[in-house]
């Protein structure tokens, strides 16, 4: 029988960065939507919702993978693994999250509960076949940020509605997906020799020594298109703005380390760490101007 903390390891609750990190966008588009600062019931449901499927998530890839990640160093001791959790108990696991998730959706307002519930069931079939695109696509890291981007509509329609944006809700997706891409292809980075060894595919393989350069593209772009969107929400303030640019030199600079040679592979997991500090950082930034 799986013991609890093999189940915490297999929704990855025993790292909170990970989770962290997919609410951080669903928090730049509540503080951009303007509806901004959203009721803190909502923001509540949100971040329950938020966990329920990032665990779906984490559950559906240990499925897909639990014949290669005995052969990854970095994931050979995950609970399906390693034998801890066995398939029937990670499938009724998976179950429980994705009925907590519609029951988060069923809880929201009448007035957005259609249009929440629809982008919830669109979001399924990217989130569970996910982990298949390293098998079948050179950049399945395009594939997570595509999934990452519901972080924001979800929240957006939950606070105002409608998708009716405009660029502010453009730009903070956008910035979304080009954040996701660059991390997510870091956290890859770490896996290259035993992924190449296995035949499998991820953006960092694909990018090859381009890899640092496209990574530094994508955290550029996050932060033009963040800052773009807070200037047409008409937010901003020195304090925001010194978070940005705090934020946006740090992910710049962490992107410029990668060129380096040496680097070992607790600095990939460094990296992923330090995004999430810094994508939080730009959260505060907003949080702050929107009180301004």
């Amino acid at each position: 029988m799986a013991t609890a903390q093999a189940l915490l390891e297999l929704v990855r609750w025993h790292r909170p960065s990970g989770r962290l990190i997919l609410l951080i966008p669903a928090g730049w588009a509540l503080w951009l939507n303007p509806q901004a600062p959203p009721p803190a019931p909502l923001v509540g449901w949100i971040v329950l919702g938020g966990l329920a499927v990032s665990a779906a998530g984490c559950i559906a890839n240990d499925l897909w993978d639990r014949r290669i990640d005995p052969l990854v160093e970095r994931t050979r001791n995950r609970p399906l693994a390693s034998g801890r959790v066995g398939v029937p108990t990670a499938f009724a696991l998976l179950l429980v999250c994705l009925l907590a998730a519609l029951l988060v959706v069923l809880a929201l307002p009448q007035a957005v509960r259609s249009l929440c519930l629809a982008l919830a069931l669109a979001t399924l079939p990217p989130v569970l076949l996910y982990p298949s695109a390293k098998r079948w696509f050179p950049y399945p890291q395009l594939v997570l940020a595509l999934c990452w981007g519901f972080a924001v509509l979800i929240p957006w329609a939950a606070a105002s509605g409608n998708l009716a944006g405009g660029w502010p809700l453009l730009l903070v997706w956008l910035a979304t997906l080009a954040w996701t891409f660059g991390f997510d292809t870091v956290y890859a980075m770490s896996d290259r020799d035993d992924d190449r060894q296995l035949g499998v595919r991820s953006s960092a393989l694909s990018l090859g020594k381009a890899a640092p350069t496209v990574v530094a593209g994508c955290y550029g772009l996050t932060a033009a298109a963040l800052g773009g969107a807070a200037l047409l929400c008409g937010l901003g303030g020195a304090g925001f703005w010194l978070a940005w640019v705090i934020a946006s030199a740090g992910m710049l600079r962490e992107a410029w380390q990668l060129r380096r040679l040496d680097l070992p592979r607790s600095a990939y997991g460094l990296h992923f760490s330090r995004q999430v500090q810094l994508g939080a950082l730009l959260l505060l930034g907003l949080i702050l101007a929107s009180r301004g």
